[in-house]
């Protein structure tokens, strides 16, 4: 990912000319498209169809349709970039990416593999998530797999994902541009995971990130793979604080101080997904920075988990880990981001006043 982290290092939000403002009547019909299942369709109002309230009338983008980029920046107050970020494993897929291709071809099962690694790592008072990157290797040259970057990217192809998260970066990118009541708004999506930079940019889903902090394996240098980056629980901290500060570039240091002013992606502006325990700490940094938290369980499984995060106020909202448009996790979503446009809204209000 050092290519991706160098041509994205700036995080510098840009924006785009807002559409024209559309009325009352057109903006109620076309949100509540947007929340609508896929697939379905709310009573039309016979003003809205195709009469001077209908979206092709207005200038707003229909579901699913790009606002068109016209290349001119916003003017003025500038903190209008909004990032959502999220974990992986058991948050935008089911399982660890591991379990998908690579352990199936080890001829191990999840639960064995898993259970060596904890208890390797308290035998050696090793970190987990470096004795799993270790073990993988290890095991794989047992079996006289190949293990380089090019065969990792490969298996992210059979990775499963949950229901409408292939759909979802559209779907919501709809939604902020037909709620934007400002110009230059811009929704990034970023990812942070303890799992596998390889495997994950070989998903179907890796184009839509604007970065991906994940760990990693450094192939070149070494006859052996050996761990180039390793995300653990808290260290996911620091990458939310990059997002934040606006310094991507994992080659510079974010220990300097920046002032909450000249910082480009507010805390208000950020919201975080994910799944347990091993996210609390960045969910925790999320509410007592300012920003949002949001707690998904898999849809098959208990949602205690999710309830005790919610109840101890570690996040703001949870709901199963269903993605598509009408879900309560899209719909609880789209509150945040609501508020988020709002908040925005407000700040370049004050600004203005304050010039």
């Amino acid at each position: 990912m050092a290519a991706r982290s160098a041509s994205k290092k700036s995080g510098k939000a840009t924006g785009t000319a807002s559409p024209p403002k559309p009325s009352l009547k057109a903006v109620a019909t076309a949100t509540a498209q947007l929340a609508q299942p896929s697939g379905e369709s709310p009573p039309t109002p016979h003003s809205a169809r195709g009469g001077a309230d209908s979206p092709a009338h207005t200038g707003l983008p229909s579901v699913g349709q790009q606002t068109p980029n016209t290349g001119l920046a916003s003017v003025g107050y500038t903190k209008k970039t909004i990032a959502l970020v999220y974990d992986f494993d058991g948050t935008l897929s089911p399982r660890p990416m591991q379990e998908y291709s690579f352990l199936p071809q080890l001829g191990i099962t999840a639960a064995d593999f898993w259970a060596e690694c904890t208890r390797v790592a308290r035998e050696r008072q090793a970190d987990p998530l470096i004795t799993y990157m270790h073990l993988m290797y290890k095991k794989a040259k047992e079996k006289g797999l190949v293990v380089d970057r090019a065969a990792l990217v490969a298996q992210g192809a059979s990775v499963e994902l949950y229901p409408g998260v292939t759909d979802w970066f559209s779907a919501i990118g709809d939604y902020v541009r037909l709620r934007a009541e400002t110009p230059g708004i811009e929704l990034r999506h970023y990812l942070i995971s303890s799992g596998l930079t390889e495997i994950i940019e070989g998903t179907v889903i890796a184009p839509h990130f604007h970065n991906v902090f994940a760990s990693e394996y450094w192939f070149e240098p070494y006859e052996t793979p050996f761990p180039k980056r390793v995300i653990t629980d808290t260290g996911k901290t620091q990458y939310l604080f990059r997002i934040n500060k606006g310094i991507e570039d994992l080659g510079e240091s974010i220990n300097r101080h920046m002032p909450e002013a000249e910082r480009p992606i507010p805390w208000s502006n950020m919201i975080y997904f994910g799944d347990g325990e091993t996210d609390v700490p960045s969910m925790a940094l999320m509410k007592k920075s300012g920003g949002a938290a949001f707690a998904v369980h898999n849809p098959d499984h208990s949602s205690k988990m999710c309830e005790e995060l919610f109840q101890a106020g570690r996040v703001d909202f949870y709901a199963a880990a269903d993605y598509r448009r009408g879900s309560d996790l899209f719909k609880r979503t789209c509150l945040l981001l609501d508020r988020i446009l709002a908040d925005i809204r407000v700040r370049e209000e004050v600004w203005g006043l304050g010039r």
